[in-house]
């Protein structure tokens, strides 16, 4: 495709640009394939905004004519008469950031309009900025990622008397959402994972997710059993299911789901183990939400947000009515159950909810970061996301197309890796020194997963990122974010590593808001950031000199 195709005015002059934490500035605008291009001519400035246009979640424009005197810019305070048409174009970012640009002439405003929303809707991978982003610091032909199952497998040497490598997968043909290996019991053959995956919502049959090395249990992870109103059995997902707790009393399954839900699952196909099928699990639901009523939840609290003219009462009421800071204590909660079962009983755990890309994914890892400090470093951090999301099969490009500020009906939308960040933020400010990366690296994840100039995020699966030619394509972020520039920047200086279990705490109470990322783009976000800055550079500095 030709991008010059859908840009109508590729630059225009006297564009005024007003945006979070800055005064209005006056300059040039530049549209290209992927970019929005401010650049500020005013005397003595260099400044330039850049924005991806993949970033963009809404415009709403107005013209109207004029016939009006402005003294924005006059430097001696006179008026200055103007006239003619103009038209403004506000722009909400999938960051949360809101810019206006004001434009000289109609015609040109409405121009401008329709490329911003052509050009920022592609839906296509492969004309996305990720296959056109080249930094001179990185190379192609790099080795893509950090984590796979089988550098997981080999890296575990206490798996391999119980558990082996499947390859079952590795035409995709078993599970779409699936990478092509799979860790699974050594006595369970691939004819029976076959047969399990057609019992399994999606193909997903159970595979482990997490080896406990202090006592040998595991977590594993799938989706739904296809029970069905007429309540159907697969002999060989319960045979898989018992050689997963082979030589312990019992195990776990805990369903991210109500007991109402998973019962009302079997009309449309889905359900839950039955007790009389798998007779050594003890199956818990925990309601962990998802999907439109997580969505809707961060639009109420992004809106109670950008409203500056409420007073405290009306704010907090705003706040509880958002219901989101109930979904970060529910999604602990459930990680401190699974983390309990496994860490503290002794006991292995499946966890699923309907599909098991979403949910499931969410705590089964803030159980890992919970229980492994491994999993607790920058890099160890990073590797654990890309085994649990973007390996797992996340779809990150359904779940993240619009944020909170679109005006698109809710499809697919679902912000649940923007609630694992913020659950990672709740233990990094409970446990400031256990962690071994800093906020900044939260909000760029935060930011990354909705657009980014990487391909990690892109496509919804394993199979999507291989066919599209993404891991050949495109840079990897992680690999990016562990440069020595990088590292230094999104490292904990506090940093103290513990063996022990992290165990957050649920209460009212103990949960606050992520002012950091809710409240980025305003000036108290902003001091706050400013004052975080100085201490992170005052404790560097001690450091070096405690080494000297």
């Amino acid at each position: 495709m030709e991008f010059a195709e859908h840009i109508k005015t590729a630059n225009l002059e006297d564009v005024v640009l007003r945006q979070p934490l800055h005064p209005p500035s006056r300059g040039t605008l530049c549209i290209t394939g992927h970019h929005l291009l401010f650049s500020d001519r005013e005397e003595g400035s260099s400044r330039q905004v850049l924005l991806l246009l993949r970033n963009i979640d809404a415009i709403e424009k107005s013209v109207e004519n004029l016939l009006a005197y402005s003294n924005l810019f006059s430097s001696a305070g006179c008026s200055e008469r103007v006239s003619g048409s103009s038209g403004t174009i506000t722009i909400k970012c999938k960051d949360l950031r809101v810019l206006q640009l004001d434009i000289p002439g109609m015609e040109q405003c409405l121009n401008i309009a329709r490329s911003i929303e052509t050009l920022s809707c592609l839906d296509c991978a492969t004309e996305m900025y990720p296959f056109f982003y080249r930094p001179s610091d990185l190379c192609l032909q790099d080795h893509w990622g950090l984590s796979t199952p089988e550098k997981y497998y080999s890296q575990m040497k206490e798996l391999h008397d119980r558990w082996r490598l499947s390859a079952v997968n590795r035409d995709y043909s078993v599970c779409r959402s699936y990478p092509p290996a799979a860790i699974v019991p050594r006595n369970v053959n691939d004819d029976s994972l076959k047969k399990v995956a057609k019992f399994r919502q999606g193909g997903r049959f159970p595979v482990l997710c997490y080896y406990h090395r202090k006592n040998g249990m595991v977590i594993m992870r799938s989706s739904q059993p296809l029970q069905g109103a007429n309540r159907k059995r697969c002999k060989e997902d319960e045979e898989l299911l018992q050689a997963v707790i082979d030589g312990s009393d019992k195990g776990y399954i805990i369903d991210t789901r109500s007991s109402q839900q998973a019962t009302q699952a079997r009309i449309t196909g889905g359900g839950f183990e039955s007790k009389s099928c798998y007779s050594p699990l003890k199956r818990l639901h925990r309601q962990v939400e998802r999907g439109k009523a997580l969505q809707e939840s961060l639009i109420k609290l992004v809106e109670a947000c950008s409203d500056e003219s409420q007073n405290m009462d009306r704010w907090l009421s705003k706040l509880e009515n958002s219901k989101w800071l109930s979904h970060v204590q529910a999604a602990l909660s459930t990680a401190g159950l699974l983390a309990e079962c496994v860490e503290r009983d002794g006991h292995s755990v499946l966890v699923h909810g309907s599909e098991g890309t979403d949910s499931t994914l969410l705590i089964s890892t803030l159980a890992q970061i919970i229980m492994d400090p491994c999993c607790r470093s920058l890099e160890g951090f990073l590797a654990l996301l890309e085994r649990e999301w973007v390996q797992a099969g996340h779809p990150f490009m359904q779940r993240c197309a619009h944020s909170a500020l679109s005006h698109a009906r809710i499809q697919q939308e679902s912000p649940v890796f923007l609630l694992l960040l913020d659950c990672v933020w709740q233990l990094l400010h409970q446990f400031p020194l256990a962690l071994g990366f800093s906020e900044a690296l939260l909000l760029r994840l935060a930011t990354e997963a909705y657009v980014s100039d990487y391909g990690t995020f892109l496509c919804n699966s394993h199979q999507e990122r291989w066919a599209q030619g993404v891991m050949k394509k495109t840079h990897c972020l992680f690999q990016a974010l562990l440069r020595p520039s990088e590292r230094d920047r999104y490292s904990n200086p506090l940093y103290e590593p513990t063996k022990l279990a992290i165990w957050p705490s649920v209460h009212p109470q103990s949960l606050q808001l992520w002012r950091g990322f809710f409240l980025r783009w305003t000036q108290h976000a902003r001091y706050l950031a400013e004052a975080q800055e100085e201490i992170r550079n005052m404790v560097v500095e001690w450091g070096k000199l405690a080494l000297s």
